[in-house]
Order: C-alpha cells, then structure tokens, then sequence
C-alpha cells in the first residue's frame, strides 16, 4: 500500500511540475512570439487559447500513453488507473498555468499584457523551481534559477521569430 501511494504521488509530482513548466514555457513563448509580431489582441487570444487546449491535450495523452507503458512494462498494479491520474494533471496544470499567461491579453493592450504575461510566466517559473526543490530536496537556488533561465530562453526564442516573420 505504502509503495502504491508513493507510485501515485511520484506521477502526480512528476506530471504537474512537467505540465506548469511546459505549459509556462511553451505559451508565453508562443505568445510572446505572436504579439511581437505585431498581430491584434484578438488573433493573439484566438491563437493563445487554441494552443493551450491543444498542448494540455497533446501533453495529456503523452503522459497517458508513457506512463502506462511504463507501468505495464513493469507489471505495476493498477497502472491504469495512474496513467489516468498523471493523465488529467498534465492536463489541468497545463490549462491553469496556460490561461495565467494569457489572462492580461484578455484586459490589457498587447504591448503591456506581453510585459505582464512574461513577468508573470518568469516569475512562476521561479516559484516553481523554489517549490519542485523544497520536495524533492535539491539545491533550491539551483533550480529555481536553471527553471527561469530556460524559461526565459523560450521567450527570447518566441519574440526572435515572431520579429523575424512579422513582414511574411
């Protein structure tokens, strides 16, 4: 019993820090790519909101599939019932953490929601690391800054191409 509750809480831990850091990378990235591009608020929150129910889906069901052939693989008990599990928080935690990002285009301009969206996104990142290190008792600063550093070469990657293929 003991080993199946750690089984279920090593696939929760696992699939909520890997859906909160994709989906913040992977969004404000993208958004941030789009809105340098210089494409109006709507398209932005058109283009935003169909990525992130995408992506949480995508990420969903990758996480389904590899953790029940994993878990089948290893003649784990109820691994179907696990893969569900770590399944849906991929999934949730990549559409809460998605639609935080793109929440200040729905109120703001473009150009200050993008400021906020990559403030906030960063900021998550870090808290995120801060979080992922206290419980898995790692080096804190170590990750919370190697998460804010990767999330921030995501952003720099998104406005580089967004710029680049503004005029196409």
């Amino acid at each position: 019993m003991v080993k199946n509750n750690r089984q279920t809480r090593d696939i929760f831990t696992r699939n909520f820090i890997f859906g909160v850091e994709d989906s913040l990378v992977s969004t404000v990235g993208f958004l941030a790519g789009v809105a340098a591009s210089g494409i109006d608020r709507t398209n932005i929150i058109l283009t935003g909101a169909i990525l992130i129910f995408v992506e949480a889906f995508s990420m969903g069901v990758g996480s389904f599939l590899s953790e029940s052939s994993l878990e089948e693989s290893r003649k784990i008990k109820d691994y179907f019932a696990n893969s569900i599990k770590g399944a849906l928080t991929m999934l949730l935690s990549y559409c809460f953490f998605g639609f935080i990002v793109l929440a200040p285009y729905l109120i703001l301009t473009s150009e200050i929601a993008l400021v906020i969206s990559i403030a906030v996104s960063l900021g998550l990142l870090f808290v995120l690391g801060f979080s992922s290190a206290k419980l898995l008792k790692e080096n804190i600063w170590r990750l919370s800054w190697r998460m804010l550093l990767v999330g921030g070469l995501a952003i720099i990657i998104g406005v580089a191409v967004g710029l680049l293929l503004k005029n196409y």
